[in-house]
């Protein structure tokens, strides 16, 4: 071979907008800032943002719950720069994932990495999906400010200098959705308010330290005036008043070698929870139902080394360790089978968690074949069920094979496990006795296996098909409920507070298709469609497996979405998105149960019949959603102006019925005349619900 010199006037380099890592050639989404800033119908909430992607279900009650895959919404893990977050919502579920409005501000964020499969070893704690969110550095310049007013808050952002080495953003968020409620007559009133910081510190070009902060503190009261029509004094029988409070704060500190760089993760989460209710809403003690008062309190240290070598090896080592504390006061009434039962415990539970990861990638067949096997392994001192690092191996594997320089075949498989939630292992009787420790409660595991191919024909267009099948077991089994937890956790409240036992397979699996052009038409537009089957084993009287499999509650078979954003001159930009989600399985009413006075003043709403779990299918979801945007530009300071409205069409979506009891001219309930134990009762046909939702929003940047 002849050496050849050959002058180059100009190289280009940029990121191509569709990559993938040697990790996750498959089940890797990579969200942009264009995407997620200006996405119609998020009206600037990541979470809501996240939903338009392949997997992700969304909800007609407008929730953020992440539903990936068929799974439930406490099956998925959130990192920020690094530092895992318990939550990413206000108003948060306790023990799952969901809430109405997200807490991260939308103006941090350069990029989110969606993982539904292939989740890479030095991320855990996972069942269906992994989500990152990458923020963006300060500015290292000069002092920026940027405040913004939407339908629901007002925002202040600044960011710059703190010196020749340090840059800072900060951010700080206060609803007035109380004041829009008590206007529009609902009969509970939200506030909510969060911060959020990043600092970064560049030592020098081998050394750099981030400084990240994130806390909320949410406020729900009740409007006791808006209590006319049934549906409004049926959300007041049940609803409580509820005051939740949560931070995060992480350090990362990073090393860099001239193969090799380090990660070092600090960081501490804390989670306050506390609601009550009391019968009718008057606040008397012999009519206290539930008094619930519960913190969560995480600190974690993970250390990482990331190689690559010369000859296109690439090694992650690392490991973990966390110590947990929960505590638990809690006063419920409630109805197990048709008896009274009074659940009062005050707990306090010490945890340490640790973890042992490491990841090897490898390209051969000058990059045409990579591939990659990642190990990992998490234990606790919970119990001797699971303090074993060798009971809880997760084994993974990936490979992606470039048939074509635009074409390429990819693959995934492993073993993903996740602890059961704080509420879980943590319920207890009046003794303070761990029940579910007693009952022998294991990590949930689930195998993966995911394959599909992607094309490329354009640096503009991507196209990707795949096809997902999970298995899962050892799924807490609710002892009262007899189903799965699995169908749980989409209410406001608390998920996995009750006796389980560690026994529930189930399965979800199904295909998905994901279209991507940043100009087509001059629209950038992404289509993605989903069929997905989300189920679980059903049982006998004896709590013994039968062949059948039922539909869990997130079995929507079929989830599609259009999103569509175009650049115009003068700076106008439109869009829209068009979604259409299969209907949701419910379970119909216990009226037999609902009725018995004894079980309505427990709960002030109605008990589902389990027997017949999700046996009835509410009709499809459909939503249009736009948006228009127009920006300003002057000398010292600039203008954006939106406008956002959401489900364009009014639709009507579906919703079960309900069953409440009847009510006198002065508001009391009627007791049957033919039975004095029960009440009379009357069903609230659902009339459909939905509006039209505009939102004018006003940011201005100085």
């Amino acid at each position: 071979m002849d050496q050849a010199n050959i002058q180059l006037d100009e190289v280009v380099v940029k990121p191509s907008a569709f990559r993938k890592t040697e990790e996750s050639p498959v089940s890797l989404r990579v969200i942009g800032v264009q995407e997620i800033e200006k996405i119609p119908g998020a009206n600037r909430d990541i979470s809501k943002v996240i939903q338009s992607f392949p997997g992700v279900a969304s909800t007609p009650a407008q929730r953020n719950d992440v539903i990936v895959r068929g799974g439930g919404p406490s099956e998925n893990s959130f990192f920020l720069d690094d530092v895992e977050i318990p939550n990413i919502n206000h108003f948060a579920t306790q023990g799952a994932s969901g809430g109405p409005v997200g807490i991260l501000n939308v103006d941090f964020i350069r990029e989110v990495n969606l993982y539904s499969g292939a989740f890479p070893a030095n991320r855990g704690d996972a069942l269906s999906s992994i989500i990152e969110f990458k923020q963006k550095d300060g500015n290292s310049e000069k002092l920026e400010i940027q405040g913004s007013l939407g339908s629901s808050e007002v925002a202040l952002t600044i960011d710059g200098p703190l010196g020749e080495k340090t840059s800072f953003i900060f951010s700080a968020r206060r609803s007035y959705l109380q004041l829009l409620f008590s206007v529009l007559e609902l009969p509970f009133l939200p506030t909510f308010n969060d911060a959020q910081f990043k600092i970064k510190t560049r030592f020098n070009q081998k050394s750099e330290l981030t400084l990240i902060g994130l806390a909320a503190y949410d406020v729900s009261e009740l409007n006791l005036e808006a209590n006319e029509t049934d549906l409004q004094q049926y959300i007041l029988n049940y609803l409580p008043v509820n005051e939740q409070w949560t931070y995060t704060l992480g350090a990362v500190y990073k090393h860099y070698r001239e193969k090799s760089y380090g990660t070092w993760v600090l960081s501490r989460s804390y989670l306050n929870n506390y609601s009550y209710k009391y019968r009718n809403n008057i606040e008397v003690d012999s009519l206290l139902t539930f008094d619930y008062l519960s913190t969560e309190a995480e600190n974690k240290f993970r250390y990482e080394n990331t190689t690559r070598t010369d000859n296109g090896l690439k090694f992650n080592i690392g490991a973990g360790l966390e110590y947990a504390q929960y505590t638990n006061n809690t006063y419920r009434q409630d109805i197990v089978g048709l008896t009274r039962v009074i659940t009062d415990y005050d707990i306090m539970l010490d945890l340490w968690k640790w973890s042992l990861f490491g990841q090897i990638s490898k390209d051969f067949y000058q990059k045409r074949l990579i591939v990659s096997l990642g190990l990992r392994s998490d234990a606790n001192n919970y119990s001797s069920s699971m303090s074993n690092l060798l009971d809880q191996i997760s084994p993974r594997i990936s490979a992606s094979y470039k048939i074509l320089s635009e074409l390429s075949i990819n693959f995934n498989t492993g073993r993903y496990y996740q602890l059961p939630a704080y509420t879980t292992l943590g319920f207890s009787n009046t003794a303070g006795d761990f029940l579910n420790k007693k009952n022998g409660l294991r990590y949930v595991s689930v195998d993966h296996v995911v394959g599909g191919f992607e094309y490329l024909p354009t640096d503009q267009s991507f196209l990707s098909i795949e096809g997902f099948y999970k298995y899962y077991r050892d799924y807490p089994f609710s002892a009262n409920d007899s189903i799965s937890i699995a169908n749980k956790g989409a209410d406001f409240g608390t998920f996995g507070d009750e006796e389980v036992l560690s026994i529930a397979d189930g399965r979800s699996y199904g295909v998905e298709l994901l279209a991507r052009h940043k100009d087509l038409w001059g629209f950038n537009t992404v289509l993605s469609y989903t069929f997905v089957r989300s189920e679980f084993k059903d049982f006998d009287d004896n709590l013994s497996f039968n062949s059948d499999y039922i539909s869990s509650a997130w079995d929507n078979i079929h989830l599609l979405n259009i999103t569509a954003t175009k650049d115009f001159k003068r700076n106008w930009q439109f869009g829209f998105k068009w979604r259409f989600v299969g209907g949701s399985p419910f379970t119909p009413i216990d009226e037999y149960k609902t009725s018995l006075i004894s079980a309505w003043d427990a709960r002030g709403r109605e008990y589902l019949d389990f027997s017949q779990l999700n046996s009835s299918r509410l009709n499809a979801f459909h939503q249009l959603d736009i948006r228009v945007d127009k920006q300003y530009f002057y000398k010292k300071w600039s203008l954006m102006l939106y406008l956002d409205i959401q489900n364009v069409y009014n639709f009507q979506s579906d919703q079960p019925d309900k069953f409440v009891p009847v009510t006198d001219t002065n508001g009391n309930f009627v007791v049957d005349p033919a039975n004095p134990d029960r009440y009379l009762m009357k069903t609230i046909v659902d009339q459909g619900s939905g509006t039209i939702l505009p939102t004018l929003g006003i940011i201005i940047q100085l």
